[in-house]
């Protein structure tokens, strides 16, 4: 099963993701943890992500790209894998794609996770982070038992400005503006399923497997 997973910050596909790549016994590859594990390694595109982020620059697409190919290229990966995120934009999917076609594989299925922004909204700005411990939090969906409070070590919960309405809605449209390209060209590829991300986590992943699950 070699799956692409697309969604807006919020959908939820991280879950989804994880639990299913258990249920397939593939890796979940998300290009946020390993760029962090290249970092913390000090590996050469480790480093190199490093320099960028430092600067405060986004990292490049070909240092993403290689940090995923070297991913691909590990043992656990050659029965198929799931990735969580990526590609962002049509150039990280053509990539990709030479990538796969350099060792005679192909996606498939992409699915995307459709959530409406009202309650990507209310997702985002509801998560909560203690400044101690770095424990996360949701007002609605993952309260602490006492409010404002961190029930692992009481320390005090805040909102990190990047989960700010605006600056929230502000992600929402950048998002929804570079991906767009992208998943109308896996539309044409017919390899695009679009599957409701509000709901039951069970009744979600139960729609993805069977979308995913249908085109192989």
């Amino acid at each position: 099963m070699r799956v692409v997973f697309l969604g807006p910050p919020g959908a939820g596909k991280g879950t989804q993701a994880r639990d299913l790549a258990r249920e397939w016994g593939v890796p979940q590859i998300a290009t946020g943890d390993i760029l962090r594990q290249a970092v913390a390694a000090g590996t050469r595109l480790g480093r190199e992500a490093r320099d960028y982020m430092d600067r405060g620059a986004l990292v490049p697409d070909e240092v993403i790209v290689g940090l995923v190919a070297e991913r691909l290229g590990e043992p656990d990966a050659a029965g198929g894998f799931i990735l969580d995120g990526f590609p962002r934009t049509v150039a990280q999917a053509e990539a990709l794609e030479r990538l796969l076609e350099e060792t005679g594989q192909a996606l498939d299925a992409v699915v995307y996770f459709e959530v409406s922004e009202p309650e990507l909204v209310r997702r985002l700005t509801g998560r909560r982070v203690c400044r101690e411990c770095q424990a996360a939090y949701h007002t609605v969906s993952a309260p602490p038992r006492r409010e404002g409070t961190c029930d692992r070590c009481g320390g005090a919960l805040y909102q990190r400005e990047d989960d700010g309405e605006a600056t929230v809605r502000t992600r929402l449209e950048v998002y929804t503006r570079q991906t767009a390209p992208l998943l109308e060209r896996y539309r044409r590829r017919d390899l695009l399923t679009t599957v409701k991300g509000e709901g039951a986590i069970d009744e979600i992943r139960a729609a993805v497997r069977r979308a995913a699950e249908a085109r192989r």
